[in-house]
């Protein structure tokens, strides 16, 4: 006898009508299905992969097959075994079919083919997210589900139709539970909010991405959450982004930030995503201080400063205007200016700096060579000598030094002359502004300047790491030859089979290339088939030529809220953003807080009015029933003890801004307004706001700070 599947719900008492068997009779056979499915998928992924890890690695383009298609089952594998039943958002009914549709985190069918969940990225999982009651798209009724622990605790109908109420009554509970989940407790890591995704989120997620999309919201919108779950859907939907044609890069503000979005990406399968701040494009990023003097930050804010960057380089490719005579131990020979200029202009458009030294050396070399009348003497003995000639190496690298990015940008702020040379728009003043006694003392304003060098030099290393890879290659090539003459010449059987490893397509199979060891990659150097990037109002026209250098295709997710840039932000999206090189920009607007209470808003919306009235202020759609409350300072350790107190372990976490000498718990964290940016807590103390600063940077910080709380706001001042 087969065992009784247990019950995928665990529906507390106050909640029994809804554990009527006509309500749930369906969704337990369907999930009965369900779990079966998942065993055998699990069961067969496992087989697949182990024969794939098994096999033959093979060359070339076989190799990389193989190690996608390894990805791909590891990576499926990982989500099936992550989840279990609550894989499962939901279900749909449609006018057309009484079936119900289960939507799933991602698609699955049992061994006779029938569908048993539809990925939510798929076009048939659309009107799960997208219907309301104006525009029901084709649906009846519509069903979502709360798990917890693999349980179903809830799950609320909504009915589109007005005579389909009946079989609906005890579980037609509309939006209550979606209410409820915006105003439950929060955790150290942004929790699963997929089953919950908005009709209003849903279109912007699905949109195309053939050009640059803006997403523009106010505080509580749900920009992050559009911004992560478009990710994961542009990656199933568009094969144009896959990790083999560039893969996306998702760019945030800080990294608490990037930790407390960390498992939202893997928890919808996409594990294969660069993410980082702008900080980590850069070695130097991550000990660069903030730029005090607000004029050199402006100076070097700006684009066109770091076009300077590509005159700095240039200054090292003017070919030698006076010659000079190469000898020989046959004859000598002349290098004039038109040689020069001839080897300059070898390199291939678009090569780095340091790796075309290579191809004019090369080009210098053939000149000479030609050059060289003596026709007793062969070529080879020719470039020899001139391999050994120390003037001749010692002119080229006067004339093709190879640089490196730090001192590229120290010389920049070091020498004025060169600075006046390279961005002669600049003023003496600002010429002045700009230089600084120690020039490798970087800001985080440098770190466009330090990019765009290095991106413009490329690794003075890799010249020589392909010549040592490709001395390992020879070196395995040559060791496979002797072992082949080895077995040719041991051969004694009467068809001689050994001989057929004569033929060079054989001998070269027998070395696998890929299995050599090679230099690692720098994995944030793009280009990117689409880049994300959140809180974009605060990125400067500079710091956006880093993200544009790594996005060739100009395909773009960009998030943010003109409101809550720091530095003020007087243009529209379209006007930014054409300023610095993007054109066709589409702005998609969020306009509902789901997450800050109208209690907090209350509060918060002035503070912003009062330096920015026309700001994108979002309208709450939910009171939390808990007033803002305002009080000293020196009550800050028993307002954080006492909730501490009453919110046990697991309920919920805080977070103290403007309080740098409190001492951070588990469950209480100490931030900047800064860097409190994109995050969420049950409870948000303010300490001293007004010392935040004065003018739009305080007014934003404050507004900032106030809007993180989902639950309770507390105002201490001095």
């Amino acid at each position: 006898m087969t065992p009784r599947t247990p019950s995928a719900f665990d529906l507390p008492d106050h909640l029994s009508p809804k554990a009527d068997p006509a309500l749930i009779a369906r969704d337990e056979e369907h999930f009965a299905a369900v779990a079966e499915s998942l065993q055998q998928s699990i069961a067969d992924l496992t087989d697949r992969l182990d024969a794939e890890r098994r096999s033959a690695g093979g060359t070339g383009q076989e190799a990389l097959d193989r190690d996608l298609e390894i990805h791909r089952l590891t990576a499926r594998l990982r989500t099936l075994r992550r989840f279990a039943l609550d894989l499962c958002l939901g279900h749909m009914v449609g006018a057309d079919d009484p079936e119900p549709v289960y939507v799933g985190r991602l698609g699955l069918t049992d061994g006779a083919g029938r569908r048993l969940l539809v990925d939510w990225r798929s076009p048939a999982a659309e009107p799960f997210f997208g219907a309301t009651h104006a525009h029901p798209m084709g649906l009846t009724s519509r069903r979502r589900y709360r798990w917890t622990r693999g349980r179903i605790t809830d799950y609320w109908d909504e009915v589109f139709t007005p005579d389909g109420f009946d079989g609906h009554a005890a579980a037609l509970d509309d939006q209550s539970a979606f209410i409820a989940s915006l105003g439950g407790t929060r955790s150290p890591r942004m929790r699963d909010v997929l089953g919950t995704i908005q009709a209003d989120q849903d279109a912007i997620i699905r949109a195309g991405s053939a050009g640059p999309l803006v997403v523009d919201g106010g505080p509580g919108t749900g920009k992050t959450v559009v911004a992560l779950h478009r990710t994961a859907y542009l990656l199933y939907s568009d094969p144009r982004l896959g990790s083999h044609r560039g893969g996306v890069l998702f760019v945030g503000p800080h990294q608490p930030y990037l930790a407390y979005v960390a498992d939202v990406l893997p928890s919808l399968g996409e594990e294969g995503v660069q993410t980082c701040t702008l900080r980590d494009l850069v070695p130097e990023g991550a000990r660069a201080a903030v730029e005090t003097d607000p004029d050199v930050a402006r100076l070097k804010s700006s684009a066109d400063l770091v076009g300077a960057v590509e005159a700095a380089v240039r200054f090292y490719e003017e070919p030698p205007t006076t010659g000079m005579t190469v000898a020989t131990p046959w004859s000598d020979v002349w290098l004039g200016p038109d040689d020069w200029a001839e080897a300059f202009e070898a390199p291939d458009p678009g090569t780095p700096h340091n790796e075309a030294r290579e191809q004019v050396w090369e080009a210098l070399l053939t000149i000479l060579g030609d050059a060289h009348d003596d026709e007793d003497v062969s070529p080879d003995l020719v470039r020899k000598a001139l391999l050994q000639d120390r003037d001749l190496v010692s002119a080229f690298n006067r004339a093709w030094p190879v640089l490196e990015a730090p001192d590229l940008v120290g010389d920049l702020w070091s020498v004025p002359a060169y600075l006046r040379r390279c961005a002669p728009w600049l003023g003496p003043h600002e010429v002045a502004a700009l230089q600084r006694r120690d020039a490798r003392a970087w800001t985080v304003s440098d770190l466009p300047f330090l990019d765009a060098a290095r991106q413009r030099l490329g690794d003075p290393e890799a010249f020589r790491r392909r010549r040592r890879q490709e001395a390992v290659v020879a070196a395995e090539h040559e060791r496979m030859a002797g072992v082949i003459d080895e077995l040719i010449s041991a051969d004694d059987s009467e068809l001689l089979l050994m001989t057929s490893l004569r033929h060079q397509d054989l001998r070269d199979a027998l070395v696998d290339e890929a299995a050599l060891p090679a230099a690692e990659p720098d994995v944030l150097a793009g280009p990117f088939a689409h880049v994300v990037v959140d809180e974009a109002q605060e990125l400067t026209d500079a710091e956006w030529q880093m993200l544009l250098l790594r996005c060739p295709s100009r395909s773009l997710t960009i998030v943010g809220d003109r409101a809550q840039a720091r530095h003020g932000f007087p243009e529209s999206w379209q006007e930014r953003l054409e300023r610095i090189g993007l054109g066709r920009v589409e702005v998609a607007g969020l306009s509902i807080n789901y997450r800050t209470p109208a209690e907090v808003m209350a509060e918060a919306e002035p503070v912003i009015r009062a330096v920015l009235p026309d700001a994108n202020v979002p309208t709450s759609i939910r009171s939390s029933g808990v007033p803002v409350v305002h009080g000293s300072a020196s009550e800050l350790g028993s307002i954080v003890e006492s909730w501490l107190e009453e919110h046990a372990e697991g309920e919920g976490i805080g977070c103290v801004i403007g309080a740098p000498a409190f001492r951070a718990t588990s469950r209480v964290r100490s931030l900047t307004p800064e860097l409190a940016k994109g995050l969420e807590f049950d409870l948000v103390v303010l300490v001293d706001p007004e010392r935040f600063g004065t003018g739009i940077e305080g007014a934003v910080d404050r507004y900032v700070a106030m809007t993180r709380a989902t639950q309770q706001l507390v105002v201490l001042t001095s």
